[in-house]
């Protein structure tokens, strides 16, 4: 499939570009990165916390502990976002709250919340998946590439 190219620009539409790129606010890049990077690890730091609590009170393993740090997560996630108060974190933090699986419970809760007037299964059950399903599928289609070609290497070059 052949690209189209597009046409040159004209002097009014170069001199309408530099006029806009001037008065364009300039976006303080560090400063993101620096908020991203402290609120997404201290969504982790939390985690770990968690983590913590399950191994040393309840005596689990660092790797049994795991699924109900998860949960414990995901549940305070859809807990803020049904309060809006997830949303005020994100809008400060930016990509620090995509990151970790809160950010995912985020983005599905607020779709379905978003769409609850729609009814159960119209609204919340299907505007929640319209996110979850790719992500599923991508995840499960890696997961078996990663694996056959895993067992590919052991078979063949190991």
């Amino acid at each position: 499939m052949k690209m189209k190219q597009k046409p040159p620009l004209t002097d009014a539409q170069r001199t309408y570009q530099k006029f806009a790129a001037k008065d364009e606010p300039q976006s303080p890049v560090l400063l993101n990165c620096l908020k991203a990077f402290l609120i997404g690890g201290s969504i982790c730091a939390f985690g770990q916390l968690v983590q913590d609590f399950f191994v040393y009170n309840f005596d689990f393993n660092e790797q049994t502990a795991s699924n109900p740090t998860i949960a414990v997560l995901i549940f305070i996630a859809v807990l803020l976002t049904g309060f809006g108060v997830y949303d005020k974190i994100a809008q400060f933090a930016g990509a620090g709250t995509a990151v970790p699986v809160t950010g995912f419970a985020n983005a599905m809760s607020s779709s379905a919340i978003e769409h609850r007037t729609e009814g159960l299964v119209q609204g919340v059950g299907t505007n929640m998946f319209k996110l979850a399903g790719p992500v599923i599928v991508f995840g499960t289609t890696a997961a078996f590439v990663v694996a056959l070609i895993k067992t590919l290497w052991g078979y063949w070059g190991g």
